[in-house]
């Protein structure tokens, strides 16, 4: 009688009543979630050499973990866990723009901090793959289990293309599925019927720059690769990374 007198005070005390901060704290969980999944996959076929994982993982745990984002907090903030997401929501009416540069700073500090986790969880497999040493580029380069890198053929131009259309048709994909006037997905559904979306777009455009599809996905990670060691290249359009 004790304890569960106890349990219901702690309750009382520990829940949050102030609906933006519950948001933000959904948005970070449903946002962290997504990345610790996404680069720990590309993490395990790296360091692994391919041994333990493959493309085909690496997308597949990708669109895995948008469905469970969706699934941990889309009923608390809509978990949107992508900046380009938050910005189609206000230009369609559908979320204050006053919550956009607050939602984006949250995406990209929980995809920052993912990145953290990521490397805590594959620290020895990380520094045994690269010899000690921290790279961009190269054969043992370990930079693109953070963030993702152009192919050596594809130019700026060709790169800022790339994510647009990549990017365009997710958003288009994603109010399709999620309009009520349309043909309806089942209830409960959107979150797998969405990781569908994401694994046809990372299985047919990702060859030429990963395929992030996420401002927070590469930004928060690549900020992370920059203070843990790897160093400014992390932010310049590396060619020839063998």
């Amino acid at each position: 009688m004790g304890t569960t007198s106890f349990l219901t005070r702690a309750r009382g005390l520990l829940r949050i009543r102030n609906q933006l901060v519950r948001e933000c704290l959904a948005e970070l969980l449903s946002t962290f979630v997504l990345i610790i999944i996404t680069l720990s996959s590309v993490a395990q076929k790296i360091t692994s050499f391919e041994t333990k994982g493959n493309l085909l993982t690496s997308y597949l745990a990708g669109a895995l973990a948008v469905m469970v984002g969706i699934y941990t907090a889309g009923g608390i903030s809509g978990a949107h866990m992508n900046p380009a997401f938050s910005f189609a929501m206000c230009l369609m009416e559908q979320f204050p723009w006053w919550k956009f540069p607050i939602f984006v700073f949250v995406q990209t500090l929980a995809s920052f901090i993912s990145a953290g986790a990521v490397y805590i969880l594959y620290y020895d497999a990380i520094w045994h793959y690269s010899n000690g040493t921290l790279t961009v580029s190269g054969p043992r380069e370990t930079a693109s289990i953070f963030a993702t890198y152009p192919a050596d053929y594809v130019s700026i131009a060709n790169g800022f293309l790339d994510q647009v259309i990549g990017t365009g048709v997710l958003m288009v994909g994603i109010m399709g599925i999620t309009d009520t006037r349309n043909k309806a997905v089942p209830k409960g559904l959107e979150p797998v019927v969405v990781a569908l979306l994401v694994l046809s777009i990372e299985s047919s455009m990702g060859s030429n720059c990963g395929c992030p599809l996420n401002p927070a996905r590469d930004i928060g990670p690549r900020l992370f690769t920059y203070v843990a060691g790897w160093g400014p290249e992390v932010f310049r359009w590396v060619e020839g990374r063998g």
